[in-house]
């Protein structure tokens, strides 16, 4: 219905129509294949963010876009009063290349994180008392926007206005072992990692820190839960992130990328910490439906697929490489971190200014905590491709910088 509609008039409508709760960039997207998007004046970007590490494989991709069509012409929603051959066929692919035993799906990574924290609190209490439900998670990382999520969550700018928040919870410093020892006690329920920080920043967690609290959490009857909804499927190079410390997880959380564009969310946990979960203890209406199902298992056919992953890491070791150019090249105070193709580099207060000329010279990337850039391309992304991108970047670095 908007077919013919400027982009000053959709954004003119929506500011009257929308909640005010984005700071949205002055352009509409109606249009994707690949790598690139268009906006609605016809003009094509590089998408390096693919929809905050959503559209790993791409806009558009074939099988994607297959699996939705044929789904949706069959069935698009049951309830989970039935059972769903497919929500079936994905929780055992999950099953079969994870730690886990059992999956539940839900719609979001903000409520795969919640239904997190439930099922950690129910399997304390059961096993362990009442007095074990405190959770330690880590400052600078990002867990949702419901309400006990934000709460995890360890930056107060997501805090403000909504206390008085959830008790319990508690935060240490990313890699920091003392105050991470120091936190964990008899009392805790839960470890809750982002193995890499996403909207913190780009910032990993060290093998020794995942493996300090993989013994904190066994010391005191905690469980470890990962939340692998932006670095997990596929993001880092591996299907999940956990598999580069070799710490395995309790709970992990899944989201983003697992079905392509279509609303999912997953929580994997042990066979042991999952019959904590009794009918009528959790549940959703819509999270699970065949739709999403679907093309959940026609993403995880494609990342299955031999020789996948090798490439997703020779791509991203060559951005990875033309990145750490740039940056030496222009004296940044940053280096490039991060993993796979999630990678952070710290650019410091003009990083806005250089994400804004680089949108409008056709490349999307994004800022995180005013003064890092994340780059999040597709996991199939050509080199050439990322030539461009970084054709792109150097032009506005040195427009930016100097």
């Amino acid at each position: 219905m908007f077919e013919n509609l400027s982009t000053d008039e959709i954004i003119s409508r929506g500011k009257e129509a929308l909640m005010n709760t984005y700071n949205r960039f002055p352009m509409a997207l109606t249009k994707g294949e690949g790598s690139w998007v268009w906006d609605v004046d016809g003009k094509r970007y590089l998408d390096f963010l693919t929809g905050i590490a959503v559209n790993s494989l791409g806009h558009s991709h074939p099988k994607v876009v297959e699996a939705i069509r044929r789904q949706a012409g069959e069935l698009l929603h049951t309830s989970n009063l039935y059972w769903i051959p497919n929500q079936v066929a994905l929780a055992e692919l999950l099953i079969a290349n994870s730690f886990a035993d059992k999956a539940f799906f839900c719609n979001s990574g903000g409520e795969a994180n919640e239904g997190a924290l439930k099922l950690a609190r129910k399997y304390a209490k059961k096993n362990y008392g009442t007095h074990k439900y405190e959770v330690v998670s880590l400052t600078n990382s990002f867990h949702g926007r419901t309400l006990a999520t934000l709460t995890a969550t360890g930056q107060p700018k997501y805090h403000k206005g909504y206390e008085p928040l959830p008790v319990g919870f508690s935060y240490v410093a990313l890699n920091d072992l003392e105050a991470l020892q120091s936190a964990v006690n008899q009392n805790t329920a839960a470890v809750l990692i982002e193995p890499i920080q996403g909207e913190g920043g780009i910032h990993p967690a060290t093998e020794e820190f995942l493996q300090k609290a993989r013994e904190l959490c066994d010391r005191h009857n905690a469980l470890l839960i990962f939340d692998e909804v932006q670095c997990g499927v596929g993001r880092t190079g591996k299907l999940f992130s956990y598999q580069w410390s070799g710490v395995t997880p309790d709970i992990m959380t899944l989201a983003k990328a697992l079905s392509g564009g279509v609303s999912i969310g997953a929580i994997m946990a042990t066979a042991k910490v999952a019959a904590a979960f009794e009918p009528g203890d959790h549940g959703t209406t819509i999270g699970g439906n065949p739709l999403a199902m679907a093309v959940g298992c026609a993403v995880l056919d494609v990342m299955l697929a031999d020789g996948f992953f090798e490439g997703v890491l020779e791509r991203s070791e060559y951005l990875r490489q033309g990145l750490d150019k740039l940056a030496a090249k222009h004296g940044v105070e940053g280096r490039v971190r991060g993993q796979g193709m999630m990678l952070g580099l710290t650019v410091g207060e003009k990083a806005p200014q250089i994400v804004d000329e680089c949108r409008k010279n056709g490349l999307l990337i994004n800022c995180v905590g005013g003064k890092t850039f994340r780059f999040l391309p597709p996991l199939t992304v050509e080199q050439g491709e990322i030539d461009e991108a970084l054709a792109i970047m150097e032009e506005n670095f040195s427009k930016v910088l100097g």
